[in-house]
């Protein structure tokens, strides 16, 4: 009986893929459903337990990887360095039980650096095609029922990119028919590619910065769809029919590494880093056949390394020079910073957010304007090595990897 059950589930997952069918509170890539941070999911716990809460599953032996995960359609995706080898990997979501493995270049090892080895990048998955990207720069598409691989280009054999030098850490972008990658370089530092075959459509020729560690988003700014992203030297938006540069902005930038993927609202965009910089936001108005990117303010504070932003009624949520930092969007107020979990990552749901220290201590922070209100805290198994892969939360599920680790907490209320 049991084995008739495990059928009839995969099954209707695989028919599921195939329709394109995707649950509500599903998190499809890297920063949930728009690229936000942020889930509509409700009814989850408004405080944690003494330890956290409850683990549902955990798995183990993932590969070394600094890789978040996607999740839809009853699985997630992730991918790591196993046993030596760079792979992608889906597992079952309720269970945690492996489905498929693949490698996108079997005859290759993966990607190994002293502050950690493995892919950085997470999954995009959509309709029934899973998309992703590895240290080394293997793009690859595959089937995402069976794993099965429909097309793979390489980020610097095909297009002369050059890998930076803590790895390819990018997650890519679906925009429409296109797939939006970042190689970097004299041959276009942004390229667009046709989803289902690979083959090239634009290349962003008049922007030929190398690639940092950034992962783009799209935007509708005065009637012009834009690809906006972070590159080595700056924050520009490309035109995305044809890759053309419409704008750019360089004072958030810096030349050490350039992380945390833009914000966009109201046809305002915020950019950030570490390493002593900070953050802008500018306003994009319409000029002729360009932009103008011009500054509304720098907020110093906001010294947002890896861990990303997330804005909440106005409100601009992240980690900088002081902890954790509440900004007024539109004018740069600081509203309060608290040192809470150290430097970090965090998602949005529910009116609150779900930080991760890199000395891995978890909180559950309100997403509070007034105050920092912290209602739960505990601490994860520390791997050795910083815990900067993001927190993801999914029908009614809290995910947290850390390298070889993926674990699975129940944070629905009861």
């Amino acid at each position: 009986m049991i084995r008739k059950i495990v059928l009839v589930t995969a099954s209707v997952f695989c028919l599921n893929v195939l329709v394109g069918i995707t649950y509500s509170s599903d998190w499809p890539q890297w920063r949930g459903p728009q690229r936000t941070g942020l889930s509509t999911e409700t009814g989850l716990l408004k405080r944690w337990p003494e330890g956290g809460p409850t683990v549902l599953w955990q798995r183990d032996k993932l590969g070394a990887a600094y890789s978040s995960v996607a999740i839809s359609g009853g699985r997630i995706f992730t991918q790591g360095n196993v046993d030596g080898k760079e792979t992608l990997i889906a597992l079952d979501e309720e269970s945690g039980s492996p489905v498929w493995t693949h490698l996108p270049a079997p005859d290759a090892g993966g990607f190994t650096d002293r502050r950690g080895d493995g892919p950085r990048g997470t999954p995009t998955l959509e309709n029934a095609r899973l998309y992703a990207i590895g240290g080394k720069g293997d793009v690859s598409c595959l089937n995402a029922a069976t794993g099965d691989e429909i097309w793979h280009k390489s980020l610097t054999r095909d297009f002369g990119g050059k890998i930076p030098g803590w790895g390819y850490s990018e997650s890519p972008l679906i925009d429409g028919s296109r797939l939006i990658v970042t190689p970097g370089g004299r041959g276009g530092c942004v390229v667009a590619l046709d989803k289902n075959s690979g083959e090239t459509i634009w290349k962003s020729t008049d922007v030929t910065d190398d690639a940092h560690y950034s992962s783009a988003i799209a935007a509708d700014v005065e009637g012009v769809h834009q690809i906006i992203q972070f590159t080595r030297l700056r924050v520009v938006g490309l035109q995305a029919e044809n890759g053309k540069l419409l704008w750019s902005y360089d004072k958030s930038a810096n030349r050490t590494a350039n992380i945390s993927t833009p914000i966009f609202l109201d046809g305002y965009v915020f950019s950030a880093t570490g390493y002593g910089t900070g953050g802008g936001l500018v306003k994009l108005t319409r000029n002729g056949d360009a932009f103008n990117a011009d500054e509304v303010y720098f907020a110093k504070s906001m010294q947002n390394h890896h861990g990303g932003m997330v804005v909440v009624d106005g409100y601009l949520y992240g980690f900088g020079s002081g902890g954790l930092i509440c900004l007024d969007f539109k004018s740069g107020r600081l509203e309060w910073q608290n040192r809470s979990v150290g430097k970090g990552s965090l998602t949005y749901a529910d009116g609150h957010l779900y930080c991760l220290g890199e000395n891995h201590e978890v909180a559950l922070v309100e997403a509070n304007s007034n105050k920092y209100v912290e209602t739960g805290r505990f601490r994860i198994a520390d791997s050795g090595l910083s815990s900067w892969a993001h927190p993801v939360v999914a029908n009614g599920r809290l995910y947290l990897r850390d390298q070889e680790k993926l674990t699975c907490y129940d944070i629905r209320q009861k």
